[in-house]
């Protein structure tokens, strides 16, 4: 069976088309697509999806239906995040998708999306007894501990890396004054968590960690298989955020090339979100899995089917 998934989040578009095992239930991606329409700049000011983004993302969603019916997908899952769920406008949107691309838009609440991403997560592990998930969104950051793929808890934050650049971050580059605001505000978040709760085996997903992790490993562009399955340690995201506070956003694009498109002028708040929480966890190193709410939402939907 040709699944599609599409995961619309507050900064990315990501498309995913795999080939399902019926008896197994393993995912075997066909293609993997991102692009970048930042459909969340301005929401939280705002309270809408500006008319700008929404053309953006119309684009990218044909694209993603040519592919889709090149592959002649059996069936299409498309869900959408914090964005959308904080937009007053979201209903308006959903139903233009609708009448565009035949498309049925979820939207999920942060529960879900938390979920989605653990089970994402943890699709391509063959060992995840004990692990914690934190996928750094641009607009919510979600923090999911599990046990042999069962859910023990899950918060949703109301902090990702374009609000935290919007609200906290208006200097480039950034003062320490407004980057200790953050901090405080991180804290106040994390404060939410029961310690006690998270695994010592910590996975991260999502952009921030994936290109992270590409800056690790010296990769101008994205590359799924080196990527997927990297590790980072607490002492080299430290050397990033360092790094990173002194450049401008044209110069972190110039310095670290492509895979930092779309996402220059917001990877420090991404990068100082996923420090702080392995300093105040206690997690010297991470894994990142380059799988994540999309490939959750087709986990979900076969469990849905049996």
């Amino acid at each position: 069976m040709i699944v599609a998934s599409i995961d619309i989040g507050t900064n990315t578009v990501l498309l995913l088309i795999a080939d399902i095992d019926n008896s197994t239930g393993k995912i075997t991606p066909l293609v993997n697509k991102y692009r970048m329409p930042r459909i969340g700049k301005g929401t939280k000011q705002t309270g809408l999806i500006s008319q700008d983004r929404i053309n953006a993302l119309l684009d990218v969603l044909q694209e993603y239906q040519n592919l889709i019916r090149e592959f002649q997908c059996e069936h299409v899952i498309i869900t959408g995040t914090n964005a959308f769920r904080i937009a007053k406008n979201t209903i308006e949107i959903t139903e233009e998708i609708k009448r565009e691309f035949g498309f049925n838009l979820q939207v999920i609440s942060g529960g879900e999306e938390a979920e989605f991403a653990y089970y994402g997560a943890v699709s391509g592990l063959s060992n995840y007894s004990n692990s914690t998930v934190i996928d750094i969104g641009g607009s919510s950051t979600e923090i999911i501990s599990g046990c042999d793929g069962k859910i023990s808890s899950k918060t949703s934050l109301q902090l990702g890396s374009v609000t935290a650049t919007e609200q906290f971050l208006k200097s480039i580059p950034p003062s320490e004054t407004e980057i200790e605001n953050l901090n405080q505000e991180i804290q106040n978040q994390f404060s939410q968590l029961n310690k006690q709760t998270l695994s010592n085996d910590v996975i991260a997903i999502a952009g921030t960690a994936t290109t992270l992790a590409c800056m690790q490993l010296g990769l101008k562009e994205f590359d799924e298989e080196k990527v997927d399955n990297s590790s980072l340690s607490l002492h080299n995201l430290n050397k990033m955020l360092e790094q990173l506070s002194k450049l401008k956003p044209s110069e972190i694009l110039q310095q670290y090339g492509s895979v930092m498109e779309g996402r220059e002028d917001i990877i420090f708040a991404g990068v100082y979100i996923l420090y702080r929480f392995m300093e105040y966890f206690g997690a010297e190193n991470i894994l990142v899995s380059t799988r994540g709410i999309r490939y959750g939402a087709i986990v979900k939907h076969l469990l849905n089917l049996n």
